[in-house]
């Protein structure tokens, strides 16, 4: 590994030195590789992208959200065939975000894709772009790659990503009191407990 890829405060990317002190106000997105394979990538996904252990987190292009929110696979090889509904719900924020004008690049949908397969196991995505020093994130995994580890290891990379933004102190998770697996997958990836709100029970991870 010789070069990252970071991504600047106007959303664009920059592929830079490993190893070296990030500019003011950029972040680093998790992909590093030859100068050549991050130029590659940046050309490729002009989006942001993560990588985790077994999972990369693809992020979802309004047009891409569109589709998936008609119907359609959007060109993912999804697990089982089709994406969850937890992660149509999650195109279609991003799609309301977009046409409202609120839609920021690296703050909506990601498609969680499994590397040793490439196969599309779930989607992640936030409750808007941030606000108030916050981000509210969710999940949606597909019965058959529940029980892994995947969504633990899905938040945790999201939830640290957004905490790199300047902007951002805390990361939110909400769940409700029966869905026993959410909140073990919350606890896991280090969110601690908040008071409940409107009988959903509460989880944040702070920088």
């Amino acid at each position: 590994m010789t070069h990252v890829i970071a991504v600047g405060p106007q959303d664009d990317f920059a592929v830079l030195p490993a190893g070296e002190p990030l500019p003011a106000g950029w972040r680093a997105t998790g992909w590093s590789g030859d100068a050549d394979a991050c130029r590659r990538q940046v050309a490729g996904h002009p989006r942001a992208a993560l990588e985790a252990d077994r999972l990369r987190l693809r992020e979802v292009t309004p047009a891409e959200a569109a589709e998936l929110l008609a119907g359609r696979d959007a060109g993912f090889g999804w697990l089982g065939g089709d994406p969850g509904e937890g992660s149509r719900e999650a195109a279609g924020m991003l799609v309301r975000a977009h046409e409202a004008g609120r839609h920021r690049p690296g703050w909506g949908m990601y498609v969680l894709i499994r590397i040793e397969d490439e196969h599309a196991v779930g989607g992640m995505g936030f409750h808007g772009p941030p606000a108030g020093g916050g981000a509210e994130v969710g999940f949606d995994l597909h019965p058959e790659a529940r029980g892994h580890g995947y969504a633990t290891e899905a938040l945790t990379a999201l939830a640290r990503w957004a905490l790199t933004d300047p902007g951002v102190d805390t990361v939110i998770a909400t769940t409700t009191p029966d869905n026993i697996p959410s909140q073990r997958v919350m606890e896991r990836a280090g969110f601690a407990r908040r008071p409940d709100h409107d009988g959903m029970y509460i989880y944040a991870l702070t920088d």
